[in-house]
């Protein structure tokens, strides 16, 4: 682990913003007497990250405002519904998560009181239990593993460079085009 920082939070949130607003590297570090490597090495990612996101957003409203009101209206709507479903789904794969914790959890303390030494030994009954147990358990795994794999699996082809990570509507139905150009009606 390293040394301590010489700058409290609130000075490196400083520094970040003043590097969004296009002030160098250099001229910070020599005022709060830190090196350009460790500024570089706190803000490069994030600020690169800040940086694609606003394009993201500008591409974005250019697109909206090339069509008209009330497209832009079902457009926002349709956005939003989008959202509620993404977090509802975020929600089912909470709840399954811990569903699932839960239920291994009881099918391992039922497995503690198998005799190891004749497991068939009054234990069929509590085998079948336990094997329903976990099915249970891994059924409630399901939605936050396949979000899981989804997500993984399009994170994976972008660092391949086979194509972008998917982001807007074109991606939910299916469409291969760019998300801040507007669809061909």
């Amino acid at each position: 682990m390293g040394r301590p920082s010489k700058l409290t939070d609130a000075q490196w949130e400083t520094i970040g913003k003043r590097l969004l607003a296009g002030e160098s590297t250099s001229a910070l570090a020599r005022e709060y007497k830190v090196s350009k490597t460790a500024i570089s090495v706190r803000f490069s990612k994030r600020n690169e990250t800040i940086k694609t996101v606003a394009n993201q957003i500008v591409e974005t409203e250019r697109a909206l405002s090339k069509l008209n009101v009330s497209e832009q209206m079902a457009a926002r709507s349709l956005a939003d519904s989008l959202k509620d479903i993404s977090e509802h789904l975020a929600g089912a794969a909470r709840y399954g998560a811990m569903t699932a914790h839960r239920l291994a959890g009881i099918a391992a303390q039922q497995v503690e009181k198998i005799d190891d030494a004749d497991p068939l030994k009054k234990s069929a009954t509590q085998l079948m239990g336990i094997s329903a147990l976990t099915k249970l358990a891994n059924g409630a795994s399901e939605i936050g593993l396949n979000l899981l794999r989804a997500n993984k699996e399009a994170l994976e082809e972008a660092g391949r460079g086979k194509k972008p990570v998917p982001t807007g509507l074109n991606h939910f139905y299916g469409e291969s085009s760019d998300p801040a150009e507007p669809a061909d009606a």
